[in-house]
């Protein structure tokens, strides 16, 4: 992933997105001017021992090396990003309030306590935000404090900033509560301890549980309206490119469909997140016999209206919608910082399958219906 062939200081006026970097994409993106060609699979999926210009991969290579054209390879980070693969399915099958099907653990952060006197909270806590402490979205400096005594017995070598050496000194204190990502940690503590009159503070660093971010592999949603599965399949149809594989479905024509998950690409590894998701389809690609087979066996076994049903799309169309997405983001991206690129979205259908041969007496379909 990330830049496969160029270099990174060459100028870019033309970037051409397709999902394969196929030798067609390389012919489109040659005869358009492209500087680079962002691709959402990548060139080299397995490792090989060469990249010789008699290689049909290492011709890609050799072929935009002497245009001086670049490739980037998004693929896995394209898939989980926030406006992604996934989410740009999502939208193209008409989901609504998303989130990831199998999202990415949120950031690992630490909750700060720190105890000190009421009168010195405020510079306390300008030194632990000013290190990285109590930012909370779109908010910075977020604490929590309350009051209460604190007390202590400072020995004859201590320097107490309050109360003297062998007497009990009761102090009004605050404790304030600052959250910060854990990389942050020795920061966020080195500034407290820098700010806090005392010599010895009294604070605590709370390892919080990790949590679900906004990111992550596939999308869970809903429909606007409920629809049929067969209504609900076709849609998906209309809204994918045409692909001989077309889109296909197993599950009941009539099922009712509302709360719907996708994963562009091959996704019949994130079946259990599915089941676990309750939903009523899954749209994604390459399913394979076998587990699509135990999925709807099971689905029919423990559900009535056997839920979730599956929808399977090619796996080029699946990931097709993203191009134009990325392509608008770089050009807006660039934009604000005051520079302007030229971008074209691939209209090649990259798909290895050429046809599809229906035979003249299709068997007889299980109880479900076969549409």
């Amino acid at each position: 992933m990330g830049l496969v062939v160029g270099d990174p200081e060459q100028a870019v006026r033309r970037v051409l997105f397709a999902v394969d970097p196929v030798a067609a994409v390389v012919d489109e993106a040659l005869e358009w001017g492209a500087d680079l060609v962002v691709t959402h699979h990548p060139l080299f999926l397995r490792p090989v021992h060469s990249v010789a210009a008699t290689t049909f991969k290492g011709s890609v290579v050799h072929r935009l090396l002497r245009r001086g054209t670049a490739l980037y390879n998004a693929h896995t980070n394209a898939d989980a990003a926030a406006d992604g693969v996934a989410d740009a399915l999502a939208a193209a099958v008409g989901l609504v309030d998303t989130r990831p099907l199998v999202a990415d653990p949120g950031p690992a952060l630490d909750k700060h306590v720190v105890f000190v006197p009421v009168g010195d909270t405020e510079h306390v806590v300008d030194a632990m935000a000013a290190a990285g402490a109590g930012a909370l979205g779109e908010y910075s400096r977020c604490a929590w404090s309350s009051t209460g005594e604190g007390t202590f017995v400072p020995s004859g070598q201590a320097h107490p900033a309050v109360g003297a050496p062998g007497e009990r000194a009761h102090v009004v204190e605050a404790r304030v509560e600052m959250v910060a990502t854990r990389d942050r940690r020795a920061a966020v503590v080195a500034a407290m301890r820098s700010a806090h009159p005392y010599e010895e503070p009294a604070f605590d660093v709370l390892e919080l549980a990790a949590l679900p971010g906004g990111t992550g592999l596939g999308r869970v949603g809903r429909l606007p309206a409920p629809t049929t599965l067969d209504a609900f399949a076709r849609a998906v149809a209309s809204a994918l490119p045409t692909t001989p594989q077309g889109v296909r479905y197993a599950g009941a024509p009539d099922l009712r469909v509302e709360r719907v998950a996708v994963l562009g690409g091959s996704g019949d590894s994130e079946l259990d997140a599915v089941r676990a998701a309750g939903v009523d389809v899954y749209v994604t690609s390459d399913l394979r016999h076998h587990p699509a087979s135990e999925q709807r066996e099971r689905a029919l076994f423990e559900s009535p209206t056997g839920v979730p049903a599956l929808v399977d799309t090619a796996h080029f169309a699946s990931e097709w919608p993203w191009l134009s997405r990325a392509a608008a983001a770089l050009e807006q991206d660039l934009g604000a910082a005051g520079a302007t690129v030229s971008t074209r979205v691939s209209t090649l259908r990259t798909d290895p399958w050429t046809a599809r041969v229906d035979g003249p007496a299709p068997l007889a379909g299980a109880p479900e219906g076969d549409s």
